[in-house]
């Protein structure tokens, strides 16, 4: 599936499904809500928390589709093409960062102890 594929599965569900689309407020908060959740997992996964009961069930692909999904929904509403935007944020990042973390002391592998 490409971008504007999702894209257009997701309005159509909302039109018939969904019934309408949440404010475009409504879906900041809730893609906010989200983030959390997926920092939840992340925190208690790769970070020093430790899981609570009520984190079991919470799958890591699961918030990052909810959140994949509230931003296509906000890309509809505000006429955003998500697939343009990437490639013209790849273009910026490339001209911008072209040697940036080539040359980036902290990004370079550890040496090897003895060499």
């Amino acid at each position: 599936m490409t971008i504007q594929q999702a894209q257009q599965q997701v309005d159509g569900w909302i039109k018939t499904v969904g019934v309408r689309y949440f404010s475009e407020l409504t879906n900041l908060a809730i893609l906010t809500e989200e983030v959390g959740e997926l920092a939840r997992i992340m925190a208690r996964k790769y970070g020093d928390q430790s899981f609570k009961e009520s984190d079991t069930d919470k799958i890591m692909a699961d918030e990052m589709a909810d959140i994949l999904w509230v931003l296509l929904c906000l890309a509809n509403q505000t006429g955003v093409d998500l697939t343009e935007a990437l490639e013209k944020n790849f273009e910026k990042k490339t001209i911008r960062d072209a040697d940036r973390h080539q040359q980036n002391e902290k990004l370079k592998p550890p040496t090897p102890k003895g060499e």
